[in-house]
């Protein structure tokens, strides 16, 4: 087992671990038991009723959080051309052109989301061992290879709060949804829009309860139970 710290024991003592909280008791608590002194992310983490082993039970979608992650977003877009200069009009922060391409290859990834125009993909399935290790791959199922009339949108939602979130192999999902320091009203729509999300993610292969546990937690905090039904109930603002 585990040796968890001093720290750690006190915020556990405040949570009760056989309660199953309401949303807005978990973000409450949630806050009140987080003790780094760095702003900690808040993320709720899914057990999920599918098989991801078949692929009509993947769960894969994105979701724009109203009130953003808390965090700056840098974008980088694999784009040459009008494209370019559409995606620098628009805010990303780098142009994956070939140098960049070659920069990546050698192990650069300092940057937070990948976007790349169709016409690019021949030459960023190169990358997928590095990029793929660390999710920043751009993928159509997940809306990151769009046209150059897209990206003003994708970019913009990017740096607004877009979080993609993907079941792994256990049918668990893992979702940052903000910081501690964020207003226990942000917290609560950011929580929303996420259930939302998933619920509408739903894969046709999905049978009997589709989401079976939820919790939240925060960065070295403990986990706090929430009820699953009241999760899916909670009404986007």
């Amino acid at each position: 087992m585990a040796q968890h710290g001093k720290k750690y024991l006190e915020a556990l003592k405040k949570v009760d671990r056989d309660k199953a909280y309401s949303p807005e008791e978990a973000v409450a608590l949630a806050k009140e038991t987080s003790f780094t002194r760095f702003d900690s992310t808040v993320e709720v983490h899914m057990r999920l009723g599918v098989d991801p082993r078949h692929a009509d039970q993947q769960v894969r979608d994105v979701v724009v959080l109203p009130h953003g992650l808390g965090k700056t977003v840098r974008v980088l877009v694999f784009a040459q051309g009008e494209a370019a200069r559409i995606a620098e009009e628009a805010g990303a922060d780098f142009i994956g052109d070939d140098e960049t391409i070659q920069k990546i290859q050698g192990g650069w990834t300092d940057f937070d989301m990948a976007i790349a125009v169709p016409e690019m993909m021949s030459k960023v399935g190169r990358l997928g061992r590095v990029l793929g290790k660390k999710g920043l791959m751009p993928n159509p199922k997940a809306g990151t290879v769009v046209p150059a009339a897209d990206l003003p949108r994708v970019i913009r939602e990017a740096k607004a709060g877009r979080v993609e979130f993907r079941v792994d192999k256990t049918a668990n999902l893992h979702v940052p949804i903000g910081k501690t320091s964020f207003t226990q009203e942000q917290l609560v729509a950011n929580f929303a829009a996420l259930m939302d999300a998933v619920k509408k993610a739903r894969p046709s292969g999905a049978k009997g309860t589709y989401i079976r546990k939820v919790t939240l937690t925060t960065t070295m905090g403990p986990g706090i139970k929430v009820d699953a039904a009241a999760a899916q109930q909670m009404a986007l603002a």
